[in-house]
């Protein structure tokens, strides 16, 4: 019986747990079709990403809303596809706080 109380208890800890990104996280999540970390692809590269929007408060949720709804001319003609239904709000909102620490 405890053995079931520790393993409910452990899944409602890490249900409510923020989302954590990182680049295995990005792969896992399609991401990696059209971005990579140091080059364009088709869509830019992390670090551009992270180079453009350096000191930009606005970034994140700017960001985030790209990543759920898509998006295109920023960065060319080439559109972003919507993401939602891949990835949850709070997956968006960690990737795009991931992709902005790039240096």
């Amino acid at each position: 019986m405890k053995a079931i109380i520790a393993v409910a208890v452990a899944a409602g800890l890490l249900s409510s747990a923020p989302a954590f990104a990182d680049e295995a996280m990005a792969k896992a999540k399609g991401c990696t079709a059209c971005h990579k970390v140091d080059g364009k692809l088709i869509g830019p590269a992390y670090k551009e990403v992270a180079k453009k929007y350096a000191g930009d408060a606005g970034a994140v949720d700017t960001l985030t809303k790209k990543v759920l709804d898509g998006g295109t001319g920023v960065w060319g003609k080439v559109p972003m596809t919507p993401n939602k239904g891949k990835v949850s709000p709070d997956e968006a909102k960690a990737l795009v706080k991931w992709v902005l620490s790039l240096k």
